[in-house]
């Protein structure tokens, strides 16, 4: 941890972060990973009402888009893996890039760090699953997520001080799998509040936090700003928000069928895989949704795609296929069995 921690500390013009929404934040990420020198960099966001989904969930399926809009809450898609979350300004969002590495060690570095701080301060918690810190009482106080550029990795975080339960309520629809796997009946119910250990504020416990992550600051420019502007355009774009994220293949031949099973995986996440096949009976593409993580090897569709696309729908042929290109090892957490059973349901159908 001591390679990464205490980190440079980002600060932004001070009337650059008034209303400024999530796409914002996550450009800032590309920006200082494309343009900083090599060095490991924290800042801290808060944001107005908004639902920041993962790069490869369908927002239909997340979000109760029709209260979404009623309520005036901002959805945005980010380019990391992971489920969806509900933040407004009771929230501090951490952002940490690094430089090359990987972005598996670094999330748990993160984590661990994020944990002990809060843990120094006062409040009683571990780091548990995949990417949860929670208090010791197992009540989830912020969640991770990350991905990884060329010679940089990207880890952030959303810190529950405070919350809107029946707006949080309102907003998200979780997958009822993905609760009953975890033994409760809805989100507010497994999420435990920071404000119960701290009653100084949320905006003294920015401060704090920055001064145990931090040792020194770096004040970004307009002209710093004004790139990072340029680079948030995509996120803001209804296709980058509703569209099929990660899909830009174009299949060749037409699609007569389309194939789709999922599961929910212990320490992985959901993963859902739909096999879009030609006439000819051999698949033509390959698409993947849900709320698992990438290792970072490799865009996990890509390596599906090479290892699949081209093949006849037999058990024979796919089989040889994953075990000669392993696609399993771009998604954290998931085996060779696990994804062999997930295909063996699509040839079900």
């Amino acid at each position: 941890m001591n390679e990464i921690f205490p980190a440079s500390f980002i600060e932004f013009p001070a009337s650059t972060e008034e209303g400024r929404s999530a796409s914002f934040y996550l450009a800032a990420e590309e920006y200082l990973a494309q343009e900083m020198p090599e060095g490991n960099y924290v800042f801290f966001w808060q944001l107005n009402p908004t639902c920041v989904f993962g790069r490869h969930q369908n927002p239909a399926l997340e979000l109760d888009l029709d209260f979404c809009r009623r309520h005036g809450v901002d959805i945005v898609r980010r380019k990391s893996g992971g489920g969806t979350i509900f933040a407004n300004k009771d929230n501090i969002m951490v952002s940490l890039v690094t430089g090359k590495g990987s972005v598996e060690t670094v999330f748990n570095a993160f984590s661990h760090e994020i944990a002990r701080c809060l843990k120094q301060l006062g409040a009683p918690m571990k780091v548990s699953g995949r990417n949860d810190i929670c208090l010791e009482d197992g009540r989830k106080i912020c969640g991770g997520a990350f991905y990884h550029m060329k010679d940089r990795n990207i880890v952030h975080c959303t810190m529950l001080y405070d919350t809107d339960m029946e707006m949080m309520r309102g907003c998200l629809t979780p997958a009822r799998a993905k609760l009953e796997s975890k033994g409760v009946k809805s989100v507010p119910s497994r999420i435990g509040l920071l404000k119960e250990f701290f009653p100084f504020g949320v905006e003294e416990l920015r401060h704090r936090l920055g001064t145990l992550l931090t040792n020194r600051t770096l004040r970004l420019s307009a002209e710093q700003v004004a790139r990072i502007e340029m680079l948030e355009q995509p996120y803001d774009t209804a296709e980058y928000i509703f569209g099929k994220s990660g899909r830009h293949s174009t299949p060749t031949t037409p699609i007569e069928h389309t194939f789709t099973a999922s599961r929910r995986i212990e320490g992985c996440g959901r993963v859902e895989i739909a096999l879009e096949l030609a006439a000819t009976g051999t698949i033509a593409d390959v698409h993947l949704s849900g709320d698992f993580f990438e290792t970072g090897e490799r865009p996990a569709e890509e390596a599906f795609r090479e290892a699949l696309c081209g093949l006849p729908l037999r058990s024979a042929d796919i089989t040889e296929a994953l075990r000669r290109h392993k696609p399993e090892r771009t998604i954290r957490g998931l085996s060779a069995e696990a994804l062999e059973e997930i295909l063996g349901e699509t040839r079900k159908a």
